[in-house]
């Protein structure tokens, strides 16, 4: 492969994402975005929602963010992440 001069960008961006201190930053969450926190009603309510169907719909997404009072993107984030933690705790079943 032809060499990158040290000062492209595609090779800054390279080392921006090795360099110390900029892991925040590159693991993905958008910088001032806290965690989200939620209820105890809101918990109950999307494990409720994954138990019927683990893949959500538009209309069933739109439903629970508004329910919730919380935006379709966390919602969509936290079906992500419980099918992950559900594909987890059936291979330790195994």
């Amino acid at each position: 492969p032809p060499s990158v001069p040290a000062d492209s960008p595609r090779e800054r961006g390279a080392a921006e994402r090795r360099s110390p201190g900029h892991e925040a930053l590159s693991a993905g969450a958008a910088p001032g975005r806290s965690r989200t926190k939620f209820s105890a009603a809101q918990l109950q309510e999307l494990e409720r929602s994954f138990r019927e169907q683990r893949y959500i719909g538009a209309g069933e997404k739109r439903r629970l963010a508004a329910l919730l009072n919380l935006s379709q993107s966390q919602i969509k984030t936290w079906f992500q992440n419980r099918r992950m933690k559900f594909k987890r705790q059936t291979q330790d079943a195994r």
